[in-house]
């Protein structure tokens, strides 16, 4: 077992649920029946971060040994141990590793290999059955199992032999049925369009049980024509072990617990959803989405099948974004050229995506409007934004009481704020707009700082400066709140 950081560290989904248990914070349950009580269970255990990780064992219905893992990244302790980083790590410390990772990461082509743990069943045909992997109904009112929730769906560019995935909703639809939901614009979906203009199946690979690093950039904005396999090889520090599927030839990890092949045919729908999304609403309702038609299944013994599950935010889909997408939009920012941002915020309201918060230091007039604008388009913030509010190097942006402080005291809504019509957005955004196929959405810009032109005679904050503070922790902390 490689060792990183001092912690277990290999591409292996199990290594990681026993760094999580050694530190206390893996609760197994068993007998929880899946079509109603694992999603019910989850449901509470979400209502608050920081919870423990979930392993569901003896599930009623399905092999013994089957198992259901899910509430897996709502910590900053876990999603550390997935990056191989010291548990004890803030989450200030999270954002700057990503943005340091973003900037200077190696990154590593993928190895294929002969042999992985995930060949331990291989089941091709007619006999193929997804159906006996134990798949919650994770929601009271979802149109059915999920087994793609915590997944990768992989593809290759039948021109360049790119290979892309993505974390998009999968759903079981029979024995050898599945669909996948793929948003306009995303790159699976363009990599499928590509085979059916030539006439072409769409080859494509699902994987629904991984080492949570795998999982985190499946969910993240890796810019086209770079592997997302190349970009958490700069994680793991070493290139990701793959075999190649019987069918497709498609590369998923050799480690993977459950993984599954076969076609997309052009014009080939299924009904699929409702699904309760990161947004926290059942959005897009039942639609024709592209079915998969599965030729194998494979997985390992005692398959653990990821769950990591949309719903009212913070939830286990969208925490672990949030430093992320703060990092990356923090690292375009600076690669627009817009001087002194020192702190952003993608919050977890808006699922890590509907609110950003930019903190910057004041230079010029315009200087606000001008962060707020490129933060809000930028290729990290703009799908589905709801809200960027860009405040004063003063303000934390995380600190959400902070935050609205700032929006009382230093906006003005007649001069402040821009309204952003016709926006990248989903199906999923409950208040989207125009079209079946090009949804849109419209955005706020505000602007929250201390107005430029009374920025040296504004009034001053009724607060301790900073050296007050030092002075005041060095004699008085043994009398003094833990944590301030």
């Amino acid at each position: 077992m490689a060792q990183k950081g001092g912690r277990n560290w290999d591409q292996d989904l199990r290594y990681w649920m026993e760094a999580v248990d050694a530190e206390g914070a893996l609760k197994r349950i068993d007998g929880a029946e899946p079509m109603e009580e694992i999603g019910g269970i989850l449901d509470l255990y979400q209502r608050r971060m920081g919870n423990e990780a979930v392993l569901f064992d003896e599930v009623p219905g399905f092999p013994k040994g089957h198992r259901v893992l899910a509430n897996v990244l709502t910590s900053v302790p876990r999603i550390n141990i997935a990056l191989g980083l010291p548990a004890e790590g803030s989450e200030r410390e999270l954002v700057l590793w990503w943005r340091d990772y973003m900037k200077n990461a190696p990154r590593y082509a993928p190895e294929v290999v002969a042999s992985g743990a995930l060949q331990e069943n291989q089941i091709e045909g007619d006999a193929v059955d997804i159906t006996t992997i134990p798949t919650p109904t994770w929601h009271e009112h979802d149109g059915g199992p999920f087994i793609g929730t915590g997944c990768m769906v992989v593809m290759k560019d039948p021109d360049t032999g790119w290979v892309n995935y993505g974390a998009y909703r999968v759903q079981t639809h029979g024995p050898q049925t599945a669909s996948v939901m793929m948003s306009p614009g995303r790159h699976g979906r363009l990599i499928m369009d590509k085979y059916h203009v030539r006439g072409e199946p769409c080859p494509v690979a699902v994987v629904a049980g991984m080492h949570p690093a795998l999982l985190m950039i499946a969910g993240l904005e890796i810019p086209q024509d770079v592997s997302e396999y190349d970009a958490v090889g700069g994680i793991f520090g070493e290139p990701v072990r793959v075999l190649e599927m019987p069918k497709t030839g498609i590369p998923v990890p050799a480690n993977a617990e459950i993984a599954f092949d076969g076609f997309i045919h052009e014009g080939d729908f299924i009904e699929e959803g409702p699904l309760g999304e990161w947004t926290g609403y059942y959005a897009g309702g039942k639609r024709p989405q592209p079915k998969i038609r599965i030729e194998t299944l494979m997985h390992r013994d005692a398959p653990v099948l990821l769950g990591v599950i949309p719903a009212v935010p913070p939830n286990d889909n969208t925490y672990y974004l949030g430093s992320y997408r703060s990092g990356a939009v923090w690292n375009q920012l600076e690669a627009a050229g817009i001087p002194d941002i020192c702190g952003v915020c993608a919050h977890e309201a808006g699922g890590s995506r509907m609110w950003l918060t930019v903190s910057i230091k004041q230079r010029y007039g315009g200087h606000a409007k001008q962060a707020g604008l490129v933060a809000s388009q930028c290729y990290a913030g703009g799908y589905a934004n709801r809200w960027v509010v860009v405040v004063d190097d003063d303000i934390d942006p995380t600190n959400t009481n902070d935050v609205l402080w700032a929006m009382c005291t230093r906006f003005d809504p007649r001069i402040d704020m821009e309204r952003l019509d016709g926006c990248w957005s989903t199906t999923l955004d409950p208040m989207c707009y125009d079209g079946d196929t090009d949804k849109r959405n419209s955005r706020v810009v505000i602007d929250a700082c201390r107005p430029w032109d009374r920025y040296d005679d504004f009034p001053v904050v009724a607060r301790s400066s900073r050296e007050l503070d030092e002075r005041i922790r060095a004699k008085w902390a043994h009398i003094l709140p833990e944590g301030v």
